[in-house]
């Protein structure tokens, strides 16, 4: 019988048989010893020159060969106790050693010792990369995080139902991934960037409450926290929901007990502001999407510490400062911030001219009284409110932005970011969550100065059909608000949803205000139009993101390295060679042809 490494201890003075790989070999010249690794732990094999042909073979094996060893399980004596691993206490005396399979120099390294390979290597020999025990214990917490996740879910009421991955093109903001038909020359299907339209469609089928952990596929560039390609999202929907908050206190719980109980981090809410939109019973503040973009600078605020962005606009209202004669001033009190050095100074001021910024205008605040350039073209009183408004102790920094209101929340919000980064305020054994809630129905869309979208048309916009026909104007128009809402962890957006818009009426509605008729609506959606007319019912439901979720409980600064097979920085298999050319045949059958780029 073989016998897995971790459960070792239990067979002392038996006769066991282990399988695994050559995790390192020492050559003693009477003995021989082989850490034998498998997906559980380490055990180290004795081989004494009386095993003839088990020591003979012992003496060829390499790192990484493949064996089976058969022996007695025994203590090891005290001084060669090895308290580093599980099984240090004890060691198989082999009796018998059998190879099963060679293995050639390794291109990576298969151990944690700090020596780690190149990412690139590391994803070409992804099947090497994978034994390390870092990524061993990834696999198994993943498996682990979709056990817990199954399980609320199931015990919540909702049921698993799988959605088809050949689906059309739908406009959920990214680029959508086509597959030619070969039986309907000239039309695609669309690989789903996520199921919206089916979970839908089933709650106009009768379902209650639906879920599934969804492969979704968007061609967008990747990030850090985003794959190339495809991911992985908790799709859910439930019926007969018409307000968000039916969604939000559904899922809620689960947030909370995947990072307090399936991880170890503790629940925070460092910012002040923020806790005044805490609700009776909840633990994480719905922030209103206006409040999060003018406290923070951003819609996915990180709540695992202050520094907002204050406004002091009407401080600066009749000011003779020039810079700070325009629509928008705001400041941020960074604590410790006066030790800072001047050099670092002018990196924070190239980080804010990158984002758009003329400069950035400063108070250090010392021993010696405040400290700037800009002083002497502030009034006392000015100076004052900075300082009160600000909250600005002895050893802080106030850092200023003045600007279009939109402007100077882009610039400080990201600043506020770079700061915390540089201060060391994320802590990563802290989850700090936030709903952030009231999106904009509409934007503006510069580039074809045009009202767009704010999100996607599947929303349902607050006040229904009133609202939308109340809308006369563009201004009128952006106030409108959806009933849509973001999870918001430690400063990802890590869950998208909303209250959806069941109601043929007001999709059409939604649309026209675009300037998009009836028939452009059919021809896209008809299929969810036409399930409409047939008595659904109010719906809502979201996605969190599963892979960023498990990133940041998992305390990972890459996503790449949270998924077993993932593409490099330029969405390239580097392990499979994809993407990859194919036969003039299947190009053929798909009635596809292939331009060159110097052809027009």
């Amino acid at each position: 019988m073989r016998i897995l490494a971790n459960d070792l201890h239990n067979f002392l003075g038996k006769k066991v048989t282990v399988e695994g790989w050559v995790n390192s070999r020492r050559d003693h010249g009477g003995l021989i010893f082989i850490d034998l690794r498998d997906h559980t732990d380490i055990i180290q094999l004795v081989i004494t020159p009386d095993t003839k042909s088990a020591f003979k073979l012992a003496e060829s094996v390499r790192d990484e060969y493949v064996l089976k060893a058969t022996g007695t399980m025994r203590k090891r004596t005290p001084e060669l106790v090895n308290p580093n691993i599980n099984t240090g206490k004890i060691e198989l005396v082999v009796e018998d050693l059998t190879l099963l399979n060679k293995s050639e120099p390794l291109p990576v390294n298969t151990h944690d010792d700090g020596a780690e390979s190149s990412e690139e290597l590391r994803l070409k020999y992804r099947f090497l990369d994978l034994r390390r025990p870092t990524m061993q214990k990834i696999l198994k917490r993943r498996s682990e995080f979709y056990r817990f996740i199954r399980n609320y879910m199931y015990d919540h009421g909702f049921t698993e139902v799988t959605t088809p991955i050949l689906a059309n093109s739908s406009p959920e903001g990214a680029r959508d991934f086509l597959v030619p038909s070969r039986l309907h020359p000239g039309k695609f299907y669309a690989l789903p960037q996520a199921p919206q339209q089916f979970k839908q469609l089933l709650m106009v089928g009768g379902l209650n409450k639906y879920f599934q952990i969804a492969p979704c596929f968007r061609d967008e560039d990747p990030r850090a926290d985003r794959l190339y390609g495809d991911f992985y999202q908790l799709d859910c929907e439930i019926s007969f929901a018409d307000d968000g908050e039916i969604v939000r206190q559904e899922l809620e719980p689960l947030y909370i007990d995947l990072a307090t109980k399936f991880s170890d981090k503790k629940l925070v809410l460092k910012s002040e502001p923020a806790k005044k939109y805490l609700i009776k019973g909840s633990k994480i503040p719905r922030l209103p999407f206006d409040f999060a973009m003018n406290t923070y600078g951003v819609d996915k605020p990180d709540l695992r510490y202050g520094m907002e962005l204050i406004d002091l606009t009407k401080v600066f209202e009749k000011t003779d400062f020039k810079v700070f004669k325009t629509e928008c001033v705001k400041a941020i009190c960074v604590k410790n911030g006066a030790a800072l050095t001047r050099r670092e100074i002018d990196d924070f001021t190239d980080t804010a001219k990158k984002l758009g910024a003329g400069g950035l205008a400063y108070i250090l605040y010392t021993k010696e009284g405040a400290k700037s350039p800009i002083l002497k073209f502030m009034s006392e009183s000015e100076i004052k409110d900075v300082k009160k408004l600000t909250n600005a102790q002895e050893g802080d920094a106030v850092f200023f932005g003045a600007d279009e209101r939109e402007k100077v929340n882009k610039v400080l919000g990201q600043l506020r970011i770079e700061f915390a980064n540089h201060f060391g305020l994320k802590n990563p054994k802290e989850v700090a969550y936030a709903w952030v809630v009231d999106f904009p129905f509409y934007e503006w869309d510069d580039k074809n100065n045009r009202l767009d979208f704010g999100h996607n048309p599947f929303s349902m916009p607050k006040g229904g059909l009133k609202a939308l026909e109340s809308a006369k104007t563009d201004e009128q128009k952006l106030a409108l608000l959806a009933d849509q809402y973001d999870m918001v962890m430690n400063g990802y957006e890590v869950c998208s949803g909303a209250v959806r818009n069941y109601n043929p009426e007001i999709m059409y509605k939604v649309f026209n205000i675009l300037g998009y008729n009836n028939e452009y609506v059919e021809a896209r959606f008809g299929g969810m139009l036409n399930a409409f007319k047939f008595g659904a019912p109010p719906h809502a439901g979201c996605a969190p993101g599963l892979d960023r979720i498990f990133m940041v409980l998992e305390e990972v600064e890459n996503i790449r390295d949270i998924v077993a097979f993932p593409k490099n920085g330029n969405g390239v298999d580097l392990m499979m060679n994809s993407p990859s050319e194919v036969d003039q045949i299947q190009l053929d059958e798909a009635h596809l042809a292939i331009i060159p780029e110097d052809e027009d």
